[in-house]
């Protein structure tokens, strides 16, 4: 089986979703943050202190290259994954890649836990909402890129998943 890529805005479900779906397809889940962070052995913000966005990116970029040499997996990337063409190129020839979007108001409601998000932290609780704004809008042309788009603001990620596997059969991915 071709890769299924999940991308998306942060908290749109890439990860609960991803879980699900691998496990329904039987096949492996990689949640491209958590590798990063049991590579480098600290987490995405310390990274981002202590070493800058553009190192992050380019730890990001090593790991779609060698992920994109695999099959049979579910691949949750990280919200700005995206941002990098050659990141989407190479998942492109790998995979299907679906993305994953929500309102503004679910990404707020799902992300608002500090701590885990570097891109919001750094804005304040009401420049939060003009931040996730912004970067969507930002982004909005880049996620186009998908083969197929859910949006997961008022579904379950079950839900979610049932409408993947759907357009995964229609595609000829999987059978039904």
């Amino acid at each position: 089986m071709k890769n299924v890529i999940l991308i998306g805005f942060m908290g749109t479900g890439k990860t609960s979703t991803g879980k699900m779906l691998a496990s329904k397809l039987g096949c492996a889940f990689i949640d491209m943050d958590q590798k990063i962070e049991e590579e480098a052995g600290m987490c995405i913000p310390d990274i981002f202190a202590q070493k800058g966005e553009a190192h992050f990116r380019q730890l990001e970029k090593d790991l779609v290259e060698r992920l994109s040499a695999r099959r049979n997996a579910v691949i949750s990337t990280g919200g700005g994954t995206v941002k990098n063409p050659d990141n989407v190129a190479a998942f492109k020839k790998s995979g299907i890649i679906i993305c994953l979007s929500a309102s503004v108001d679910a990404v707020l409601e799902r992300t608002k836990r500090h701590g885990t998000r570097p891109v919001l932290d750094q804005a304040d609780q009401g420049d939060r909402r003009k931040a996730v704004e912004s970067l969507m809008a930002e982004r909005k042309d880049l996620y186009k890129q998908a083969d197929f788009t859910v949006d997961t603001s008022d579904l379950s990620p079950l839900q979610v998943v049932d409408v993947i596997v759907r357009f995964l059969k229609t595609r000829g991915v999987l059978h039904a």
